[in-house]
């Protein structure tokens, strides 16, 4: 058999380490292994493919970002094209992709990536295309999977700087609003947040109340707690508002930020206290992969590959209950895994005295 492996979307820790599980697993049967570079984008160039091979792939595992590349935009199914007037539009590129696939017989692709990818892979798999799907995306917001891979490291990576930022928030007595990303998913606020011990968490699951925030840290200021941490992802919104924008790029999804600006400046008005925001945005993205993170990578790789084998084609490889399983393609498309609100996490916040802007 000969495949092909791609990484889309934004970059996670863990991805080299899948794409070297998945080569290493493929060669052992005797097949051929290919990369596409930067998502889908190489396909559409004089070189799609790039040969994938035990020597290509060594020592790669502990290594942050991705030997493929990726790209955000570059759907084949709305590429980005300039039309005539200086303007860009999109158009449906994927005939073309599945095209090259059989050119170069190629039989089957590893798809590496998020809930985007995923969208993509189904769509391909309906044209043709023998896929299987490997999670990855550090908003961990994959519908039917328990963790993706690079939420681990990008967690990590939220709470050691909110540590950071709570000795200089108690020395300055000043409010702290850390913004971390994550989408329309509250995982990493909430599970840096509750690990890093802050008073105040915000997530796009539960609409906040500027209110409640700052009755929270008034009522701190009156025990002589003079400092405070806030912790919001990207897409929490306030009561009856909207999701901060930063902009959009054609072919693109929306641009998040500029929640934790907001909060600084509210929160200010509201207590008279000193505030800073800070956005940690694509630090959390880099560096070398965690343990957990090397370790689920590399099972979601070999089991890609032993999906191929037994011909269990357009399917995607998840962890449930520390179990790998595959789960359809089709039941992943179009679907979001949000934080439940009854969920033991979001009850021990609330039992511990965490603020979540209710």
């Amino acid at each position: 058999m000969k495949i092909a492996i791609n990484t889309g979307g934004g970059d996670a820790p863990g991805l080299n380490a899948a794409i070297r599980s998945a080569t290493l697993s493929a060669i052992s049967r005797g097949w051929e292994v290919v990369g596409i570079k930067n998502g889908y984008g190489s396909i559409y160039t004089d070189q799609p493919f790039i040969p994938l091979t035990a020597e290509r792939v060594r020592g790669i595992t502990m290594q942050g970002g991705t030997i493929l590349g990726t790209a955000n935009r570059g759907n084949p199914f709305e590429m980005p094209y300039q039309k005539s007037d200086g303007g860009w539009d999109l158009e449906d590129r994927s005939d073309e992709a599945v095209d090259v696939f059989r050119r170069y017989g190629v039989e089957a692709l590893v798809a590496i990536g998020g809930d985007g990818s995923m969208r993509i892979a189904n769509r391909l798999s309906k044209k043709g295309v023998n896929v299987v799907g490997v999670p990855k995306t550090i908003d961990n917001d994959i519908w039917g999977c328990d963790v993706s891979l690079g939420f681990d490291t990008a967690v990590t990576t939220a709470t050691e700087a909110i540590d950071k930022i709570t000795t200089t928030a108690e020395s300055h007595h000043r409010i702290m609003v850390v913004e971390v990303m994550g989408r329309y998913a509250g995982w990493i606020a909430l599970h840096s947040g509750l690990s890093a011990s802050a008073d105040v968490i915000l997530i796009p699951e539960i609409e906040f109340s500027l209110d409640s925030i700052s009755k929270k840290i008034m009522e701190k200021e009156a025990r002589g707690e003079t400092y405070s941490i806030i912790v919001v992802a990207e897409g929490a919104t306030e009561r009856e508002g909207s999701r901060f924008v930063k902009g959009k790029v054609i072919g693109q999804a929306e641009q998040l930020g500029g929640v934790g600006e907001y909060l600084e400046k509210e929160l200010s008005e509201m207590t008279g206290k000193e505030a800073r925001s800070l956005v940690l945005g694509h630090l959390q993205r880099g560096g070398t992969p965690s343990t957990y993170d090397r370790l689920i990578s590399l099972r979601y790789g070999a089991a890609a590959v032993r999906a191929l084998e037994d011909q269990d084609f357009n399917k995607m490889i998840v962890m449930q209950q520390n179990r790998i399983k595959r789960i359809p393609l089709s039941d992943v498309a179009d679907k979001m895994k949000l934080v439940p609100l009854d969920s033991d996490t979001i009850l021990t916040a609330k039992e511990i005295g965490i603020n979540l802007g209710e």
